[in-house]
């Protein structure tokens, strides 16, 4: 299962001249990035809301990491298609630029409940690199010195034809079938200091190697850690081999972009600006709390695609996501995913809950999903990872979380295909 793995920043300084910039980013090594930006902006005051911390794309969400595009209004991203000298292309940019699009900007939109528009800007031609594919040395882990070559060149090539003081999102894609293109290799290079080209920022790259046609929703997972979202696979130790699924499984699309569920967690669309307050529910850390949850995935018709959820009054302005704060730094999260949407080859429906850790760092386990049938798996046939396929809570099921004194009982469904739902905290070991 391929998976595209979180890449360290360049640390490069900050200089006025693009030219510079170039011979700068030859020379640079791979440094951690600062997550940490100059400014921060204020985003939620509610109770359950984790603060985010210093670990790489960080699931608290008080404050909005202002070093990335936040996804609250349109934005607009240019692809850049590469050619190398060692290959003719043998397929169009207009053909790779439908393997993405428009099935990148409709998740969105439907996530988003139409929020947030993602408009693509395919440049539309080839842009020939000076050196040889095979000279970059592409790959999964690929060194700092091959990587800042490759980007040099690539800013060098594309900064007299495009203007990148338009752009809020750069796609950098390079031509599948040369013979130095890893298709495993596609991420984002998040640079510590931004590079400055147009008048403009660039904090970050996406560079795309995928082969025709790509990965079911690769560009959207990418996307993703270009609005902080952390990576929620695990990366075995060994060389790759064994499950990358075990800690969200089908659930979220930056777990997988292969998912039946790809839908994101409620806790990432209230990090992002798509949920209202009044969407999000605290629950008591002890006693009884019933609530009423909306499938996370049914929203308002969209005004783009006319992709709605049930054809009910209101639908879309529910509770969508319930919280229990069991810790400074975690919470336990309730939320009901159906087939709706982002999820229409849902595996089972039900009331989902998984745990959400602030300190923990992208590709580390920030969010792992809880399963309330440990002893079953389902969908083994299409699922990333069926012991995890059937977690939800379903109708009449009580689930009690392990180590946490805290159950959560289905009680019954309304007309509209809500969930009634009952969660006790603080109940004794």
């Amino acid at each position: 299962m391929l998976r595209p793995f979180p890449l360290r920043g360049c640390r490069v300084p900050r200089l006025r001249s693009t030219a510079a910039v170039f011979s700068t980013l030859s020379a640079v090594a791979a440094t951690s990035l600062v997550t940490g930006p100059s400014v921060a902006e204020p985003f939620s005051a509610v109770p359950c809301a984790l603060q985010r911390t210093t670990a790489h794309h960080s699931e608290g969400l008080d404050t909005w990491n202002a070093a990335y595009p936040r996804p609250a209004r349109a934005l607009n991203a240019v692809m850049i298609f590469l050619s190398f000298p060692d290959s003719a292309p043998r397929t169009k940019p207009a053909e790779l630029a439908a393997d993405h699009f428009p099935a990148t900007s409709r998740f969105f939109e439907r996530a988003s409940y139409g929020r947030f528009t993602l408009h693509p800007h395919p440049l539309g031609r080839w842009i020939r690199m000076p050196r040889p594919s095979t000279s970059y040395a592409i790959q999964r882990d690929w060194s700092p010195r091959s990587r800042a070559a490759y980007l040099r060149d690539a800013l060098a090539v594309a900064d007299p034809q495009v203007d990148f003081s338009r752009y809020d999102i750069v796609y950098f894609v390079a031509d599948p079938d040369a013979p130095g293109v890893d298709s495993d290799a596609t991420k984002v290079v998040n640079l510590d200091t931004p590079l400055r080209a147009d008048g403009t920022d660039v904090r970050r790259i996406v560079t795309v190697f995928e082969k025709h046609p790509p990965d079911r929703l690769v560009l959207a997972h990418e996307t993703g850690h270009v609005f902080d979202l952390p990576d929620l696979y695990h990366r075995p130790p060994d060389d790759g081999k064994g499950d990358w699924d075990t800690y969200v499984g089908d659930w979220d699309l930056m777990g997988s972009q292969f998912g039946l569920s790809p839908d994101l967690f409620g806790w990432h669309k209230w990090k992002l600006g798509w949920l209202d307050p009044r969407q999000v529910v605290c629950v008591r850390e002890s006693g009884v709390t019933r609530l009423t949850l909306e499938p996370l995935e049914a929203g308002p018709p969209s005004p783009v695609t006319g992709a709605a959820g049930p054809p009910a009054i209101g639908i879309g302005q529910g509770v969508k996501l319930a919280v229990v704060r069991t810790g400074p730094d975690s919470v336990l999260a309730f939320e009901a995913r159906a087939p709706l949407g982002n999820d229409t080859s849902t595996c089972r429906s039900g009331i989902l809950v998984y745990r959400v850790k602030s300190t923990s760092q992208s590709g580390a386990g920030p969010v792992q999903v809880l399963d309330a049938h440990p002893r079953t798996e389902a969908c083994w046939e299409n699922s990333v990872y069926p012991p995890l396929a059937d977690a939800p809570v379903a109708l009449g099921e009580t689930f009690t979380i392990p180590d946490e004194g805290i159950r959560v009982q289905v009680e019954s469904r309304t007309a509209t295909g809500s969930w009634n739902v009952k969660i006790t905290a603080g109940l004794s070991a």
